[in-house]
This record gives structure tokens, sequence and C-alpha cells, in this order.
């Protein structure tokens, strides 16, 4: 310990180089898979901005329906929350719900409050299981959607028997009301269903998906007459997108917490992955056996292991640690010559008055020097590693 008080600091902690040449091989990864995400996010948003949107010209837009039926007299408009949907039904307006399964259950709630037996048209896009029987009571969406996109319409509905074949193919509905129209059926089961409401003057029309009122789909088969026809028949299209930011849907009823958020595929998903770690682990693990001695591959000299263990307690200033190493050791050998047993070593009431007696000392002193306080600095820790080894020196001399 006195030796290694005089020799500067070694930092043991990786240079930069070393950290990098380590994680170089990590981040390159993390930069590859960040940007396969952006370039496939980029992708996405190119093909897929402003879907169902009657302002956005894309592919996937619906600019080109509002056109035609602003030609014939039809105004459209935009709204993005529940209380502005609400506002504008009336028998002389069309509602048209572009993803209603987006909207929560109190939200379907409140907007079937308003347009049943309001005397005007709503009709929903594409509504799932999540959404078409609050929507639409009476009508259930099939698990299995429709393998044609293609379909004829194979009823009594006007529009549908002039506009033909169209692209309604997609979710698959089944309904209990009897005088419901049922049209553009696959394997049996309708993919466009319409269902009056009590006052005989409105109606509820499930359209099992939006490829009549895409952009880049509204002249082909009879998808145009089709969607000219259904959203048509009244003055006024109010064009309802449901909206994140809709502070309906975030009303105190309708909170839930993350794990109502995850799909139940996810959670099984995760499940399965935890066993198929697990397994692993099995499969990886060795059986420990009996302990087997091992000669070392070098031979470490005591001066490197005491060196080394000096310059871990200088790194972590632990003087308190080494000054109880070095006393406990000096005790340890001071404690057979003065005819105290080992046992009693670390003892003060034993070991100090044996000291005293061999050496006609203060005692006070040696309780000081034996089992006193840790030094509070480096210059003190070498004046008791000096102390000590004059102590030890006094005792052994005949």
């Amino acid at each position: 310990m006195t030796t290694e008080a005089t020799l500067p600091s070694t930092s043991a902690s990786p240079t930069a180089r070393q950290v990098w040449t380590r994680t170089r091989g990590i981040a390159l990864a993390l930069v590859l898979l960040l940007a396969g995400a952006i370039a496939i996010a980029v992708v996405r948003s190119d093909t897929r901005h402003g879907s169902l949107d009657p302002r956005s010209v894309d592919p996937y837009g619906s600019r080109a329906v509002a056109a035609l039926l602003s030609e014939r007299g039809v105004d459209t408009r935009v709204v993005t929350t529940l209380d502005e949907a609400r506002a504008a039904v009336g028998p002389d307006t069309t509602l048209l719900v572009a993803v209603p399964d987006l909207l929560t259950h109190r939200q379907q709630s409140r907007l079937h409050s308003s347009t049943a037996n309001s005397g005007g048209r709503t009709v929903l896009v594409a509504a799932g299981s999540p959404s078409v029987g609050r929507l639409a009571p009476g009508v259930v969406a099939d698990p299995a959607t429709s393998l044609d996109s293609t379909l004829s319409p194979h009823c009594g509905l006007p529009a549908a028997q002039r506009a033909g074949t169209a692209d309604t193919g997609g979710v698959r509905y089944t309904t209990t009301h009897l005088d419901a129209d049922k049209c553009y059926p696959s394997e049996r089961l309708a993919t466009l269903v319409r269902v009056p409401d009590k006052t005989g003057n409105g109606d509820t029309v499930a359209l099992g998906a939006p490829d009549i009122l895409f952009n880049d789909r509204l002249d082909e088969q009879g998808n145009a007459s089709l969607a000219l026809q259904l959203l048509g028949s009244r003055p006024h299209l109010v064009w309802y997108l449901p909206s994140l930011s809709d502070t309906s849907a975030t009303e105190p009823d309708d909170e839930r917490g993350f794990f109502d958020l995850l799909p139940s595929g996810w959670l099984w998903g995760t499940l399965q992955l935890f066993v198929a770690a697990a397994l692993a682990a099995l499969w990886r693990a060795r059986r420990l056996g009996p302990l087997v001695p091992e000669q070392l591959p070098v031979a470490i000299r005591a001066s490197e292991t005491v060196e080394g263990r000096a310059r871990l307690y200088r790194k972590a200033n632990a003087r308190d640690r080494a000054a109880a190493a070095l006393r406990s050791t000096t005790r340890t050998r001071l404690a057979p010559l003065v005819g105290i047993p080992a046992s009693q070593a670390h003892t003060p009431e034993a070991l100090l008055p044996a000291l005293s007696a061999h050496l006609h000392g203060d005692g006070q002193s040696l309780h000081s020097l034996l089992f006193g306080p840790p030094p509070s600095d480096d210059a003190a820790l070498i004046a008791l590693t000096d102390q000590l080894d004059a102590l030890e020196r006094e005792v052994r001399r005949p």
C-alpha cells in the first residue's frame, strides 16, 4: 500500500475508440432498421395519404366523387368531430361515416341516437363487427370477408339495378330486418345492405368496401353510378372523417388502459415468445456437475495481486476499507506475539492490555492506532501504514 500511494492513478474505463469498436455493429443495425422504417412510412404515406377524404386527389382519395356530386347540385361538407356530425343530421342530409370502426362505443351509440328516425340517410363505409351493430342495429358483420371484389346486384334496390356490377366486395352482412335490401351477395351474404327507418323516409346503408369512392376506381364497372345514387339522394352530404383529436373520443366513460388497447393477438404472441425463450434456455442449459480442480494457466505473483487490489481501493477512494484491511492483518499477526489467541485478536479488551504490558506503552494510543477511525486522506493512510509497520517491528524486537 505504501508503494501504491506514490503511483499515478490508472483508469480501467474503456476508451472512446474501444467503445465504438464494440458497438459499431449494433449502431449500424439500428441505423439500417430506422432507415427501413422511414422508407416504408414514406411509401405508405404516398399511397394512403388522404384516404377517403373528399378533398384528396390521391388514388385512395375521394375528390372525384365530390366533384361529380357538386355538378349535380349536392354540396359536400367535411366534419371531423362527433358533435359536428350529429348537428348536421337531418331529412335533407346524407351522412357518410368514412371509418366507423374508429369510433368508440359511446360515440357510436350517440351517433345512432341522432341518426335514428331523422329522415336522412346514413352511409357506413366498411363497417365491421366493432361498429355496425350499434350504428345499424339488426345488422351483423360476418367474420369472413368477400373473396371477390366485383359483384352483381341481385336485389330489387333501384340504385343497384341501375348501377349494375360494382366493386362492393369486402365486409359481408346479415340482417334480421325483413324489409331490408340485401344487394351484391358474395356466397349468399350481402355486401351492401339498406335498412329503412321507422318513418319510412330515411335509411341506413352498410357498404362492405370503400372501393367505389376511390379516385382510381370510380371509372370502373358501375362504381360511379352506385356512388352518386347512394350519396346524391339528398341535397346535402356531410362527410364524417373520425379523428383521434376529437374530445368526445376521450370522455371518462371511454377511457381504457394500455392492455385494453392491445389486440388479443399481440398478447398471445408475447406469451408464445416467453414460452419459446424458456424452451431455448432449457435447451441451451448445461448440467452442473461436481467441481473439478484445475491449475491456473498463469502463475500470478502475490505482489501483482496486492497492487491490483490497491488500485481498486484507490480508484474507489475506499480508504476506510484499506485501513480496515491493514489494521485487521496487523492485529492478526500481533496477537500470537503477545500471547493472545487468534480468535481474540480483534477484541480490544483482550489485545490492548497484552500489548500495553509487552511494550510498557499507552493503551489509548494503541487503541487509536489499531481500532481508530478511518483516515481522512491518502497522507493519513500512508502515515497509518508506517505506524502499523513500526508497531509490529517493536513488538517483534527481542
